[in-house]
């Protein structure tokens, strides 16, 4: 039974924090994504927009705190995360093909990752690279990370 959740502490502190997010014509990919690598993401505090997160913690049983949509803000709720240093891993399969009416955040988003040095994956390829990762397994390797992300 999957649980969905909203809350304003969605994050264990003994798990890595990953943030899910998918454009429309990608939610399926990311879906079987998840769906694949469920037993990982399951020790892991997971938050994903809106519609994908709902998705996910449907198909897969996973515990998901849920943002708004994407449109709505997901993403830039999902920035601000990153900013505030909440976030290890960012899973964005985004659509290349389709405008998007919020495409100034996703930008913004892409931006920010690379700004403060968290790993997005925004294709299955790289996204499995980086669960699979032994650096992503490794506690003290996200420790250092927290620690040096207090820093900035």
């Amino acid at each position: 039974m999957s649980t969905i959740r909203r809350s304003d502490a969605p994050f264990r502190a003994d798990a890595a924090r990953v943030a899910l997010i998918a454009h429309d014509a990608r939610k399926q990919d990311l879906t079987e994504w998840a769906h694949f690598n469920r037993e990982t993401l399951a020790r892991c505090s997971l938050v994903a927009t809106g519609t994908t997160g709902g998705l996910i913690a449907e198909k897969t049983g996973l515990n998901v705190h849920l943002l708004l949509s994407g449109p709505l803000g997901g993403d830039a709720q999902v920035g601000a995360m990153l900013v505030e240093h909440q976030l290890d891993l960012i899973v964005f399969f985004w659509d290349p093909l389709t405008t998007q009416p919020h495409d100034v955040d996703v930008k913004a988003l892409l931006r920010l990752a690379v700004l403060y040095n968290v790993p997005i994956a925004c294709n299955r390829a790289t996204a499995d690279f980086l669960i699979s990762s032994p650096l992503f397994a490794d506690d003290a390797h996200l420790r250092s990370r927290a620690h040096l992300q207090e820093r900035a």
